[in-house]
């Protein structure tokens, strides 16, 4: 016996659902579990790895396909694919409490580990353990949001601990070397920007050891690199200025 089957349903399982709603009409796409997370993240880039179809639906679990005429006027475009990294992108992922809740929470933990990783005590220097940040983001009553990346909300995380607690990010230890003709009016420009000078030495050129916050790297490196038109130079000789052991209360 043959079964008729509607060709404009399509029939998934083991599906995660993404939904947007758009122009008043709700739109949907057949995820493959646990890969949405890693999209988002960025750890996956092969969208064929996320997506069961380049197919957009009005309703997943019915098979239900979206009308083309619709999708040009809510999204601009008939173009199914780009269609679905907008949907993937900016939609809500569809789980059940259980899911939801265990996802939350392997996400609290990962981003307390990344704080750890990334922070130490200023005063000691000495990096915090990851039971002791995740007691800490509990306290400040830290609400995990499923829709950005655990590395974002870790940096959001730091700033709401330096009003409570005694941390900063771990300071990287950088070797500078400035050409003698730009040392001195270059040395000024940097200051601001390094948290401490360990050595300095300047014979024919100006070559100093020091310390700074990760998040000013980018913008020395651009300085050195376009004040002394590539003869200056920049290297890293530790990710991470930190003591032995761990900070403990």
């Amino acid at each position: 016996m043959s079964i008729f089957t509607p060709t404009n349903q399509i029939r998934l399982t083991n599906v995660a659902v993404v939904r947007i709603k758009k122009g008043g009409k709700r739109f949907e796409i057949a995820c493959y579990k646990n890969s949405v997370v890693s999209w988002r993240a960025g750890a996956e880039k092969d969208l064929d790895e996320v997506l069961q179809t380049h197919t957009v639906f009005v309703n997943v679990s019915k098979g239900q396909v979206a009308k083309k005429d619709d999708l040009t006027k809510c999204f601009g475009t008939e173009d199914q694919t780009e269609i679905c990294k907008q949907i993937l992108t900016k939609g809500e992922l569809q789980v059940s409490d259980k899911e939801r809740h265990s996802q939350l929470e392997t996400m609290f933990r990962d981003i307390a580990s990344i704080v750890a990783e990334k922070c130490v005590n200023p005063e000691t220097k000495r990096p915090y353990t990851v039971s002791l940040i995740e007691g800490a983001m509990k306290d400040i009553h830290y609400s995990v949001k499923a829709n950005k990346s655990t590395k974002q909300q870790a940096l959001e995380v730091i700033r709401q601990l330096k009003e409570s607690m005694e941390i900063q990010r771990a300071h990287m230890r950088l070797r500078l070397v400035l050409p003698a003709k730009d040392a001195k009016r270059l040395k000024e420009k940097l200051k601001p920007l390094l948290q401490v000078v360990e050595s300095e030495d300047f014979d024919e050129e100006l070559e100093m050891v020091v310390l700074v916050d990760p998040g000013c790297f980018r913008e020395i490196d651009e300085l050195i690199r376009c004040e002394t038109k590539g003869k200056g130079s920049l290297e890293v000789l530790s990710l991470k200025d930190v003591e032995e052991g761990e900070e403990k209360f």
